[in-house]
């Protein structure tokens, strides 16, 4: 059984100027005998306009440890299913397929671990006539893996955010709150 039982990761990775593909995935990782395993039992219903899916790299091709992803954003049309169902699941299964082989999730236990991942894909992608899906996967990969990592390492540690209190803010508060 892991020794893994409930660790929380998340990253921010920015799109190319002229695009709306950021991606910020919120991670949670742990053994699916404790809390994230029933909260990830408990994702199998469907909320409207919040699809839940497992995490596949292609058809037949469900990554380990079982993953679920669903969104941040309220779901409006078919394009935006096709984007979350398409790069952007095959971009989060790469890296996590790729979180294994460099050693940032181990090998041993994956059976024992489950994760839950909640993307963030803009609604404007799926209207979007010039939308660059390569990078809409490469920061979805990036920023997946980074999620993970920090989860793993449990960072920042509150050691940091102590150090970081007064230098750094929410970008959203520029402007409103005068440090």
């Amino acid at each position: 059984m892991s020794d893994i039982w409930f660790r929380t990761g998340e990253a921010t990775v920015l799109a190319a100027d002229g695009q709306v593909t950021d991606a910020m995935p919120e991670v949670l990782i742990g053994s699916v005998r404790g809390p994230v395993g029933q909260a990830f039992a408990s994702m199998m219903g469907q909320v409207q306009g919040h699809t839940r899916m497992f995490v596949v790299r292609d058809l037949n091709q469900q990554v380990r440890p079982a993953t679920m992803m669903t969104t941040k954003a309220t779901i409006q049309s078919l394009e935006y299913v096709n984007l979350l169902g398409g790069v952007v699941q095959g971009a989060t299964g790469d890296a996590i397929i790729d979180c294994i082989i460099e050693g940032i999730l181990p090998k041993d236990g994956l059976d024992d671990l489950c994760m839950i991942i909640m993307v963030w894909l803009d609604p404007r992608t799926a209207e979007d006539p010039n939308l660059d899906k390569q990078d809409l996967y490469r920061t979805n990969y990036e920023a997946t893996k980074l999620a993970i990592a920090r989860a793993m390492k449990n960072e920042p540690s509150i050691d940091t955010l102590i150090a970081n209190r007064k230098t750094v803010k929410h970008y959203a508060l520029d402007g409103v709150i005068d440090y």
